[in-house]
């Protein structure tokens, strides 16, 4: 009741210590009290407890005379509250008695019609008791009989069960003595059923007659087990190869000694080293070969369980098999138990291998052997998937009418892969560690051969029984790996590393000093090391091309990558030789060039002919060809190569030939007929570059053509038939410049060059076009000094050349 108009004293009151107790929620008298008679002031206490008391009541007297309306007025409503709740009070009484009345009409009939309702429920009961009893006595008898008719009505058995099953759900029918023996008989009914379809089905995939496993399939179906028994099949396949292969790879059955050996004299050990036995070789082989045939058998046991299942439909409902099976779970089967085949073949084998280092040397020693194993299981997997339609069709006429028609390499991986795995791949997947340490192997047998024939410090090339000794051993090789097109490609590679080392090995033995390309003396040591390693590299090139076509079974990509490798040998004989090439064609340029040297301006003798067969020039080049033919080309034996660089080298020496030709003045009608001579005698300098002179083509024609223009007007030369098409046009108009007086100047006299270097700026400007205009040039020159001397007029061949020069540019266009 504190308020704004509380004396001071009243609110000091309530503010002592002494009084702050009484304000708390949680004041306890006794608690109070207690304590007040500890402290020993009780006098004290009661006095003031007094005061206080007394000034709370002058307190409340004032606030009842301040406040009496409103008290008086509060009174007033409390009678008026009451009132009301009186009357309240009577009519809940009414409501309570109205209830009663109605309770007493509804609780009786309730209770009857929850007595009805009971009696109902428990005859209903009874009634559908009474029915399934009567269904399962009259399935049960029906049962025996269906029993006794075998595979014939085991299906039909099968329904019956199936229809027992969904009877006894949902009830207990324990304790009915009238049922009490069909119920166990209908237990043994059913493990019979299940048994005799477990055996037709092992019988029908085993002999892959699809009558039988459809029957079992349909058994199951109708039992409600079938991919439970499906899943059971396939995991017990699964489990017998795994035992299969822990049995093949068995150390222990492998090292086993012979009974001749068990029956040694007494206190002998006998310690079995089955790694270096063939007995132990043989053995594992043995057990290889038949694993394969078991893991075969399986595969085909389940393809041909997945076809009978991707055909099947339930006759009642014409649910297909493997539908069902798709409910829940994966449908195809096949692909889930060849992943789980493959994975337990490699964890098997890794884990034996691990464990026995036996075992690891064999596979890996003798890979090839285990990847043909592999490969030949693969092939009658595949073989299988193109038999087994026609064990389809030569099925009876009651199964073919619920194998539906589908199509069958939708399920079939082996035919088929899919889009995210290989098969093939995946059952090669254990192979990967014997097949790197095998390439590994094969590699080192590759090289060692090599090493051994080429020593440190060595400087002779490996003789013809070493070099045998290299070809049979990449022979062998390839042959061993002729297997498989994987395995062989990768073999490929080790042989083109062998070659490739090879070459690197051979290239270390070439002399590149200087007198390696010398053609002045005879062979030099130098140039015989060379000869015997380019020998060494063509017999090497040779052999590896022989062994290759006689692979029958090699890939494309195989011999692409050995004829990259020999490629390489072929360059690396060619940079051999070429030294001494490029010194033979610079030895044959030097000589030819040197027809300047002589006299061709004489006139023509009386007899008509040359005072000597041919020019000295001619004679040099003649001697010199067959000198380097004879002393230096003769010791290789890669003929093809050596023909092909110096056939082009008789086709520069002709070109060069022709050019200097075209370029002496003066030329007398003597110097004619000796150059007549030498283009004829130059058919006989090159022949011994060529397998045939004329094999040279445009060159050789070129050499032909040009002989008879030395005694033609230049009329005819101009319209001759040969220019421009065989001989080019700058040759022919070089050519004129020798029948022109001194003041029409040739170009290279012009340009105060000499005869080789214009030869030489012939070379860097192959272009005929840049020849032409260089032509041009000095027969422009030729006019302005006519024009500057006055002259009357030009020389009687300049019009022919300058029309001749009009029509090479004219071609150009």
């Amino acid at each position: 009741m504190a308020s704004s108009t509380t004396p001071v004293n009243v609110k000091e009151l309530l503010q002592d210590e002494c009084y702050i107790e009484f304000l708390r929620e949680d004041f306890d008298v006794k608690a109070y009290t207690s304590q007040s008679i500890h402290q020993a002031v009780i006098a004290e206490q009661l006095a003031k407890l007094a005061q206080g008391i007394s000034q709370l009541d002058k307190e409340l007297h004032l606030q009842v005379v301040a406040r009496h309306e409103d008290l008086l007025a509060q009174a007033t409503g409390i009678e008026s509250l009451e009132g009301v709740l009186q009357m309240m009070q009577t009519r809940i009484g009414a409501l309570q008695n109205a209830v009663d009345r109605i309770r007493a009409k509804i609780v009786d009939p309730y209770n009857k019609i929850v007595s009805r309702t009971a009696q109902l429920a428990r005859l209903q009961a009874a009634c559908d008791l009474l029915r399934r009893i009567i269904r399962i006595l009259y399935l049960s008898k029906r049962l025996q009989g269906q029993l006794q008719g075998g595979s014939r009505e085991i299906t039909k058995a099968a329904q019956s069960l199936s229809e027992l099953d969904y009877l006894s759900q949902g009830i207990d029918l324990s304790g009915i003595d009238v049922i009490e023996n069909d119920l166990l008989f209908i237990a043994r009914a059913r493990l019979e059923v299940e048994n005799h379809a477990k055996r037709l089905l092992e019988q029908g995939v085993e002999t892959q007659n699809p009558t039988q496993v459809g029957t079992a399939l349909q058994v199951f179906y109708n039992l409600g087990i079938l991919k439970a028994t499906i899943t059971n099949v396939v995991d017990g396949y699964c489990a017998s190869l795994e035992e299969n292969i822990n049995n093949a790879l068995d150390i222990k059955v492998l090292t086993q000694p012979s009974q001749a050996v068990m029956r040694g004299g007494p206190g002998r050990a006998t310690m079995p080293t089955p790694g270096n036995t063939a007995a132990f070789r043989a053995a594992l082989w043995t057990n290889m070969e038949k694993l394969m045939d078991q893991v075969c058998a399986s595969c085909v046991q389940v393809q041909h369980l997945q076809k009978v299942l991707t055909k099947k439909r339930d006759p009642v409902s014409h649910v297909c098999f493997i539908d069902e099976i798709a409910k829940e779970g994966h449908s195809d089967i096949l692909y889930m138990f060849w992943s789980e085949v493959t994975q337990i073949m490699s964890s098997q084998f890794q884990k034996a291998t691990n464990s026995s280092t036996f075992l690891k040397q064999a596979f890996e020693g003798e890979y090839p052997k285990l990847l043909r194993l592999y490969n030949d299981l693969w092939k009658r997997l595949q073989q299988y998937r193109q038999n087994i339609q026609g064990n389809f069709g030569s099925g009876n006429t009651d199964l073919l009418t619920d194998l539906q028609q589908m199509e069958d390499d939708a399920q079939d991986i082996f035919m088929q892969k899919k889009q995210d795995y290989d098969p093939e791949k995946a059952l090669k997947n254990s192979l990967q560690p014997y097949e790197a340490a095998y390439l590994s192997k094969s590699l080192s047998r590759l090289f060692d051969p090599i090493n051994l024939v080429f020593p440190p410090g060595g400087h002779n090339p490996p003789s013809s029984d070493e070099l045998e000794s290299i070809i049979k051993t990449i022979a062998s090789e390839l042959n061993v790996a002729s297997v498989d097109p994987v395995l062989s490609l990768a073999v490929s590679r080790n042989v083109a590393k062998t070659i490739q080392l090879y070459g690197v090995k051979s290239e270390q033995l070439l002399s590149t000093q200087g007198d390696a390309s010398q053609v002045i003396g005879p062979l030099t040591e130098g140039q015989r090391r060379n000869v015997a390693v380019v020998n060494s590299l063509y017999r090497l090139y040779q052999s590896v091309l022989k062994v290759v076509s006689t692979q029958s079974s090699f890939s494309a990509a195989a011999e692409q990558i050995v004829a990259a490798a020999l490629k390489i040998i072929q360059d690396l004989m060619g940079s051999a030789v070429q030294p001494l090439l490029d010194s033979v064609a610079d030895s044959v340029e030097a000589i030819i060039i040197t027809m300047h040297q002589e006299d061709f301006s004489g006139p023509l003798s009386d007899s008509g002919k040359p005072d000597v067969p041919c020019s000295l020039y001619m004679k040099e080049l003649q001697g010199f060809i067959a000198r380097v033919m004879g002393d230096y080309f003769k010791h290789f034996e890669c003929l093809d190569l050596i023909y092909d660089n110096t056939e082009a080298i008789a086709q520069r020496a002709i070109e060069i030939f022709i050019r200097n030709a075209s370029l002496l003045r003066p030329l007398g009608e003597g110097g004619k007929m000796r150059l007549a001579a030498d283009f004829a005698q130059m058919e006989l300098a090159i022949a011994p570059l060529c397998r045939r002179v004329s094999d040279l083509g445009k060159s050789y024609r070129l050499l032909r053509s040009f002989r008879p223009l030395l005694f033609q007007t230049s009329e005819h030369i101009a319209n001759s038939p040969a220019v421009g098409d065989i001989i080019p046009f700058s040759t022919i108009l070089q050519f004129f410049f020798t029948r022109a007086p001194p003041d029409l100047q040739s170009p290279y006299q012009r340009a105060e060059w000499s005869i080789a270097r214009y030869s030489q700026w012939l070379d860097d400007h192959p272009s005929e076009k840049d020849r032409l205009i260089l032509i041009r040039g000095a027969l422009e020159a030729y006019v302005q000094s006519v024009r500057a001397r006055e002259g009357k007029e030009f020389a009687p061949v300049y019009p022919i050349m300058v029309q001749l020069l009009q029509k090479a540019m004219a071609t150009l266009q």
